[in-house]
């Protein structure tokens, strides 16, 4: 679908008529709900986990709809996070948010991905407009470049500063998880690393993500976007916030795309709270 065209129907139409075709929203057990009792199945989470799919311009669009009925509902109750900035960048992010500088000015400062502009920065002039705080919550790409190469231990040679920024050392990592197992695996082609070090590196991620996550969190919704990967089957971020505190109530999403939408294919059941699906063929941003 071209992607001006694509843009005009999300404009032209509701959220409940385009999305007959658009994506399909399915429980854990691959039963088939509504947009509005699955909205009204986040509004007592403690935390929101949106696995997403990084490219994937629906489900962009789609998170940023969540993040305004949640907003709607709850006026000023939610904490907004996301992978997609890292620990480092907190400042500038707080800065651009209260109003010191321009966009461009933003743009030079923090560190972007490729697709921002597309994916990311509506999400954040939402949270400007609403005045709702916005947690970088990655670990710094080039911290977890050197678990990646050489392990964790390896970071204990740098400056004491730089750990504001990582989860606190030493952490639990659990190679056992099925998640983790998986990444091993599928990371064992194309890589000139151990894969033990490829796990710690996942791991890392996971963890700081997690940790930003409870150093942030009060009693609003704490609404977090991060790689399906970091929170399928229950685990990642997810094991690691239940690891410190097992009452918390977290829901998790996860974005899936299938040939059909009409049922949930098996390999995807119980992979979290709720599961949207998108047709494989739908657009991507760059």
């Amino acid at each position: 679908m071209n992607r001006l065209v694509f843009y005009i129907l999300l404009t032209l139409f509701p959220l409940n008529i385009f999305a007959q075709d658009a994506y399909t929203l399915f429980d854990k057990q691959g039963k088939k709900i509504s947009y509005e009792k699955f909205l009204n199945g986040l509004e007592d989470a403690d935390i929101i986990l949106f696995g997403e799919i990084h490219d994937n311009t629906l489900c962009h669009w789609l998170e940023l709809q969540i993040l305004k009925n949640l907003e709607a509902n709850k006026k000023g109750q939610v904490i907004v996070g996301g992978e997609f900035f890292e620990a480092d960048d907190q400042i500038i992010i707080d800065e651009y948010l209260k109003g010191y500088f321009s966009l461009s000015n933003f743009k030079d400062e923090a560190k972007t991905w490729n697709n921002f502009e597309q994916a990311y920065l509506p999400i954040i002039q939402f949270s400007k407009e609403k005045s709702l705080p916005f947690i970088a919550t990655n670990i710094p790409r080039r911290y977890a470049s050197i678990v990646a190469k050489k392990g964790v231990d390896s970071l204990k040679i740098l400056q004491n500063e730089v750990f504001k920024w990582i989860v606190p050392l030493p952490f639990e990592i659990d190679k056992k998880l099925p998640g983790y197992k998986q990444f091993a695996e599928s990371s064992a082609q194309g890589h000139g690393f151990s894969l033990p070090f490829m796990v710690e590196a996942q791991a890392i991620k996971d963890a700081t993500m997690a940790h930003f996550i409870n150093l942030n969190r009060t009693d609003k919704i704490f609404f977090h976007i991060n790689g399906s990967y970091h929170s399928d089957g229950y685990e990642g971020i997810y094991w690691y916030l239940k690891r410190k505190n097992s009452t918390l109530k977290i829901v998790t999403i996860s974005s899936k795309e299938q040939k059909k939408l009409s049922v949930l294919d098996k390999e995807h059941l119980n992979i979290a709270d709720y599961i949207i699906c998108f047709p494989e063929d739908m657009t991507r941003t760059k």
